[in-house]
C-alpha cells in the first residue's frame, strides 16, 4: 500500500507544501499513522481555537438572552388582551380616534407615556378619548362601558404595548388564543 503524506517542503515558514511517497504494509498502517503523528504535531488547538472562539461568542446567550417560557407566555397573553380590547382602535399600534395618540414609540415620548407604568396607568383609569379598563376606573364616564380588566391583565398588556412599541410594531400576531 503506498501513503501518501503532505509535508512542509522547508524548515521555516513556507506555504508551499510536497508530496512525499512511502510505501506501507497492511498491518503496519496504524503504527506508521501514528508515528508520523508524532514526528509531525498537527496543533489542533492553535488552528481550530480562533474559529470555535469566534462560534462560541456568536452563539453565547450572553449575546441573545433566551427568552424564558414565562416570558412567551406572558406577551401572548398580553397580544390576546390586546386583540380583545384594543385592537379596534390601535391596530397596528395606530389610533384611529386620536391620530396623535398612537402607541408607536416616538408618540409615546412625545406624549410622556413611553414607560410601562404610563401605559399601565392610563389603560386603567383612562385618558381623553381613551377609556379607562380598570375594575375600579372612575368616574364612571371615562370608563369603558365594556368589560373590565384585572390588574395582572392590564400589566400584561401594558408590557406587550411597551414591547411592540420598542420593536415598531412589527407583528401584533401570536399562534394561539
Amino acid at each position: 500500500m503506498q501513503l501518501i503524506s503532505l509535508r512542509p517542503s522547508c524548515n521555516s515558514n513556507c506555504s508551499s507544501l510536497s508530496r512525499k511517497k512511502e510505501n506501507v504494509s497492511g498491518g503496519r498502517l496504524l503504527n506508521h499513522v501514528a508515528q508520523k503523528l508524532k514526528e509531525e504535531p498537527v496543533n489542533f488547538l492553535k488552528t481550530m481555537a480562533p474559529p470555535l472562539v469566534a462560534a462560541i461568542i456568536a452563539f453565547s446567550p450572553v449575546i441573545y438572552p433566551p427568552v424564558s417560557l414565562a416570558q412567551t407566555i406572558d406577551i401572548q397573553k398580553g397580544a390576546t388582551l390586546f386583540r380583545q380590547a384594543c385592537i379596534g382602535c390601535h391596530d397596528a399600534g395606530g389610533n384611529i380616534i386620536q391620530p396623535g395618540a398612537t402607541l408607536l414609540l416616538k408618540d409615546l415620548q412625545r406624549n410622556g407615556v413611553d414607560a410601562e407604568e404610563e401605559i399601565y396607568r392610563i389603560t386603567y383609569s383612562g385618558k381623553g378619548r381613551m377609556p379607562g379598563f380598570g375594575e375600579n376606573c372612575t368616574p364612571r364616564g371615562q370608563c369603558t362601558f365594556g368589560p373590565r380588566l384585572q390588574d395582572d391583565d392590564i400589566k400584561l398588556l401594558a408590557a406587550f404595548v411597551k414591547l411592540q412599541a420598542d420593536q415598531g410594531w412589527a407583528n401584533t400576531e401570536t399562534n394561539g388564543d
